[in-house]
Parts: structure tokens; C-alpha cells; sequence
């Protein structure tokens, strides 16, 4: 395979930072790349500002709003690399991500995914590094043990902003499912690193943006929602095609993807829906927390409010 990198931007009304991400590409050591940028029906200026760059290597593609699974599938059917990265629009890359990559590729051919580390940028300014766990200490590069028990303990390794497929893994998985918004590249990722390794480098690759108001993961869920990972993850257990020294660890993971959306409900005042999220998960690794959740989802809705407003404070206070 060549190691040219096909860069893939969904953009949906992200002016005020598409140009950043643009520029993060441009100004990468590697410079093998093409970047295809598909505008998903922007309605702010957003594509005007991609059509102010005049370098053959950008490609803008513009459809009816679709979603973003449908617009990130839509661009990888257009790229002519063997490999595809992944960069959301208000997000940037450090000059040195597809380096790494292309170094973690040239390392371990047979991974299934590539990814870098990352960091967040709170609206006030500060940089903070992802909260990775299970992994061997930086600046360690390699072969993730279990990625489930990583993402089980803290962040995800493997980010739409941080994630390298090759694309014939990505064919091969079916790319991200149309028919989600929320959670649809968790669900990609992890039906790879359930058949593939997934080699990752401390090498800070991203800087993650807080300041968009406009994230998907400020949206409110449907009250019928359920992450596509969650079927695909019970499925494979059903099945028996998970290893044996894995499915601890996806058990717990499925914890952690299904403790996030019970607290979404909750925070949205649905307890119901929350309790019944929480009673149908297991876990053994964080049990108490399990325990400290249903007990919120079980007290009227105003006084859970007062109780996450205290705890608010104090952490402003500190």
C-alpha cells in the first residue's frame, strides 16, 4: 500500500473554526496528503472560507443535509489513499500528527486503526491532557494492551479527530452508520479493535476545542436513544466472538458508554430512563459508582439539581 494520507473534514456551520483546522493540515511535517472536506448544507459561510484556499490538495464537496456518518462515508468514497484520517472541523491537529501516524504504520502494518494522543482546550484558555488509563506510560508508542479496559477507565484512545483507518479496514467494517449522530464513531472503532490491534503514540496529535457551543455532545438525546456500539458490543458477546481475556473488559467498557448516556437523562430530568439504564448494566470495576448514580436517579429532580449545583461551586471554589 502507499502511505498516502486521505484527510476527511465533515464541516456543518463550523466558520469561525474551519479555517484553523485547515491550517493545522497544511502546516503538518508530512505533507503527503489530500484533504476532502464535505460541507453537510452549511448555512454560516463555512464553505466560502474553504473555497478561499487555492491548494490543489483540497477538495471541497458540497450535498444536502445529511448527518455526519453519511458525510464522513461520503468522503472517504472520494479519497485515493490507502489511508484515511479523520479531522472534526473545530478541532486541530499539532504539526506533527500524520508523521507519527505514518511512522506507527511503517512499525505495525496490521494494525486496524492508528491513533495519536490528544488534548483538550477548555474555553478559558487551558490545555489539558485526554485522562488515559491501562496504557504503558509515555512516551511510549505501541500496540494498546486491550483498548476496551483503556476506554473502560478513562478516555478513549482512538477520537474522530485522532483516528488513522486504513481503507480497506474501513470498507470492511461498513464505515460509520447512517443512521446514528451520537456515537456512531465509537461504534466504528470498536468493532475494529474487536478484530484488529490498535497502535497508538503518546505523541500529542490534537488539540480537542471546548469553546463550540455547538458540539454534538451538547445535544440532547432522544429519549428512545441507545448507542449503535452497545448492540454491535452484546452481539459479538452473544455470538462468542470475543475472546475470553476481553470480554471483562468490554463489559466494563459497555458500562462506560451506557453510565454517560444514564447521565445524560438524568441531567435532563429523565431519572426514569436513567434507573433503568443503570439497573441493566453490570460492572465490577466501578461498582460504587454505579451505586452513587442510581441512589441520584432515584431523588426528585430539584433536589438533584441542588446537589450538582453545590458540587459546582465547590469546584469553583478550589
Amino acid at each position: 500500500m502507499n502511505k498516502k494520507i486521505s484527510v476527511i473534514i465533515p464541516l456543518h456551520n463550523k466558520n469561525p473554526y474551519i479555517a484553523r483546522a485547515i491550517e493545522s493540515v497544511l502546516h503538518q511535517t508530512l505533507q503527503d496528503f489530500e484533504i476532502i472536506i464535505v460541507d453537510d448544507h452549511s448555512t454560516d459561510g463555512g464553505p466560502e472560507i474553504v473555497r478561499r484556499y487555492h491548494d490543489p490538495r483540497i477538495t471541497l464537496i458540497e450535498q444536502e443535509h445529511r448527518g455526519v456518518s453519511f458525510t464522513r462515508n461520503h468522503g472517504v468514497d472520494l479519497a485515493t489513499g490507502d489511508f484515511i484520517a479523520f479531522l472534526d472541523a473545530d478541532d486541530e491537529w499539532m504539526p506533527v500528527h500524520l508523521e507519527t501516524i505514518t511512522r506507527l504504520i511503517e512499525m505495525y502494518p496490521l494494525a486496524g486503526m492508528y491513533a495519536t494522543a490528544f488534548k483538550r482546550r477548555t474555553p478559558d484558555g487551558k490545555t489539558l491532557w485526554a485522562d488515559y488509563h491501562d496504557i504503558p506510560n509515555p512516551p511510549w508508542a505501541g500496540l494498546i494492551p486491550d483498548y476496551f479496559k483503556s476506554g473502560a477507565l478513562g478516555d478513549f484512545t482512538v477520537s474522530s479527530s485522532t483516528g488513522v483507518i486504513p481503507k480497506k479496514i474501513f470498507n470492511e467494517m461498513g464505515g460509520f452508520p447512517e443512521e446514528y449522530w451520537w456515537g456512531e464513531d465509537v461504534d466504528l472503532f470498536g468493532k475494529i479493535a474487536l478484530k484488529y490491534p490498535v497502535a497508538f503514540s503518546w505523541e500529542p496529535g490534537a488539540i480537542y476545542h471546548l469553546e463550540d457551543t455547538g458540539r454534538v455532545s451538547t445535544r440532547t438525546l432522544p429519549l428512545d436513544y441507545q448507542e449503535p456500539f452497545i448492540k454491535t458490543a452484546r452481539l459479538a458477546l452473544m455470538k462468542g466472538e470475543v475472546p475470553q481475556n476481553l470480554r471483562e473488559s468490554l463489559d466494563e467498557y459497555i458500562w462506560r458508554i451506557e453510565s454517560q448516556r444514564a447521565i445524560k437523562y438524568l441531567r435532563t430530568g429523565h431519572p426514569d430512563i436513567a434507573r433503568e439504564i443503570l439497573k441493566q448494566c453490570r460492572t465490577r470495576w466501578h461498582y460504587y459508582e454505579k451505586v452513587k448514580w442510581s441512589i441520584l436517579a432515584t431523588l426528585p429532580y430539584s433536589i438533584y439539581l441542588l446537589i450538582r449545583g453545590l458540587k459546582q461551586k465547590l469546584i469553583k471554589m478550589v
